[in-house]
């Protein structure tokens, strides 16, 4: 008989693992650790750097890998070891840093596990906030720096991630037209306001494949769990897609399992559901 047991459980964080208080609850905790003794490897797919992790992770013992900067990195927790590094190329980097240049677009990179943003641009944002953004996270995760396209030239070769982020959605759509012209880059999004832009392999579940071919699993063997185009890879490779129940209409197409909502637990009811098999 075929053994079709879950063994691996991949969760997106901001709006799947974390409630909208940033925090994951504690029936998601319990989850985890049921999850973990039964010998499940809860892996962390997210968009964020390492250095913007939440505190709250760490703190769960028995997680071993966190994937991050939407797949450009896999990190060991056990010693904060990269395993796994799948960056933006560096002529990519240039051509992209020569588009963004006269837009004056908000524009952070993602490098060495951590957000840098151009100083002007912090500094504009502690003196006015923002309508689109949390400038509560935007402050405490990102890195000011001075002459901001020469640090992104300098360090073109480490790059992460780009992400680009606008008041509005026609100026999305026109920027998106533009970096499609760019080869060898992805480009997803994890929210309305915002474009990301990987290497030409980049995604959640490009890494999700090596880490489960390390760990001698299958996709079969994959639940995954999300709410962002970002994680619609990772989702449409697992087994068991789970779509949070606050995704929108078009990321629930692609459910396998729509679940509850991030801020009712909806990550430890499916969990429990495909895991457990606690009804």
């Amino acid at each position: 008989m075929t053994d079709k047991r879950i063994k691996m459980v991949a969760l997106d964080l901001d709006g799947t693992t974390l409630n909208d208080n940033g925090v994951i609850s504690a029936r998601t905790v319990s989850a985890f650790q049921e999850a973990m003794e039964r010998g499940v490897h809860i892996v962390i797919c997210t968009g964020r750097t390492f250095k913007s992790l939440p505190d709250q992770l760490f703190d769960i013992p028995g997680l071993e890998y966190v994937v991050t900067s939407n797949g450009a990195k896999i990190t060991r927790l056990a010693d904060r070891k990269t395993v796994y590094e799948n960056n933006i190329g560096g002529e990519a980097v240039s051509q992209i840093a020569e588009i963004l240049k006269p837009l004056g677009y908000s524009l952070e990179v993602f490098l060495e596990g951590g957000a840098y943003i151009a100083k002007e641009e912090y500094e504009e944002y502690q003196t006015l906030g923002s309508a689109y953004r949390d400038i509560g996270y935007v402050l405490s995760t990102r890195t000011p720096v001075a002459e901001f396209f020469d640090f992104i030239e300098e360090n073109k070769a480490h790059i992460e991630n780009i992400n680009i982020s606008f008041p509005k959605q026609e100026d999305r759509t026109k920027l998106m037209e533009m970096l499609e012209q760019v080869e060898n880059v992805t480009l997803t999004t994890s929210f309305v306001h915002n474009i990301e832009v990987g290497g030409a392999t980049t995604s959640k579940a490009e890494a999700l494949r090596y880490l489960m071919n390390e760990l001698g699993l299958t996709a079969g063997e994959l639940m995954a769990a999300g709410d962002s185009p970002n994680d619609l890879a990772m989702i449409q490779l697992a087994r068991i897609g789970v779509v949070m129940g606050n995704a929108s209409e078009e990321m629930k197409c692609h459910a396998d399992y729509l679940a509850d909502t991030n801020q009712a637990d909806g990550v430890a009811k499916a969990i429990e559901r495909f895991v457990m098999e606690v009804k």
